[in-house]
């Protein structure tokens, strides 16, 4: 799906550099990529550059996220799973802040491409293994051979397909809602030209975007508690 109209592509356009031209048209993910890190940053920047112990406006609404959040995950993990937070935390917000810059006419959400959410999962798939060698050591390796010898050559295949399939439903499920309703939104500001897409669909853009970005942070954080709990 080619968008009309992309901001971002046009800046990079009126450079006149052909190497810039091709990376834009090319690879918009990336440059949308780059400005949501931008304004997550900026964001932070500007909510934390005065905390006091009476918290302002953005400092409220960023307390009450990260605590929101932490406290679900703890509720699941328990105390001992504390420490990877800022991962799942980080993911979550990156995820949500990439759908929902896509409702913005002319920004691309990088989270409808697969590269980008292939890259998420295989953030998640890496990290899950570091934390089942941190805590079993070598002796994680039981996680994938099941309870008794015999059932090896059962068990083994089943459970590296599962955890790579783990990859392919993580980046595929965010991709598919993401790029769906993106096309959905393209169809409509057709139809009803830029400053006539109906209120509801933005609404219900940004339910979907929370959704798929709490499903990713619910799933990343199931993956590491299966990683840190004994094999049976």
């Amino acid at each position: 799906m080619e968008h009309p109209y992309l901001w971002f592509v046009k800046l990079f356009e009126a450079t006149g550099s052909e190497s810039l031209i091709h990376f834009a048209h090319t690879y918009p993910h990336i440059l949308y990529t780059w400005v949501v890190m931008a304004i997550l940053v900026a964001l932070s920047y500007v909510s934390v550059k005065s905390l006091t112990m009476i918290p302002g406006k953005g400092q409220n609404v960023f307390e009450l996220l990260v605590s929101g959040l932490e406290g679900f995950m703890v509720d699941i993990s328990g105390e001992e799973g504390r420490w990877f937070f800022p991962v799942v935390g980080t993911i979550f917000i990156y995820i949500f802040a990439c759908n929902l810059i896509g409702l913005v006419p002319g920004f691309f959400p990088p989270t409808a491409s697969l590269n980008t959410t292939a890259s998420c999962a295989i953030t998640v798939f890496i990290f899950t293994h570091f934390i089942g060698f941190k805590y079993h050591g070598p002796n994680y390796y039981k996680h994938f051979i099941g309870p008794v010898w015999w059932l090896i050559p059962i068990i083994l295949p089943i459970e590296l397909i599962g955890h790579f399939a783990r990859v392919l439903s993580l980046s595929m499920r965010l991709f598919g809602n993401m790029s769906g309703h993106e096309l959905v939104l393209f169809i409509l500001f057709g139809l009803g030209g830029a400053f006539f897409v109906p209120l509801p669909i933005m609404a219900m853009g940004i339910f979907v975007s929370f959704v798929q970005a709490f499903v990713f942070f619910m799933l990343s954080i199931m993956y590491f508690v299966g990683a840190m709990e004994h094999a049976h």
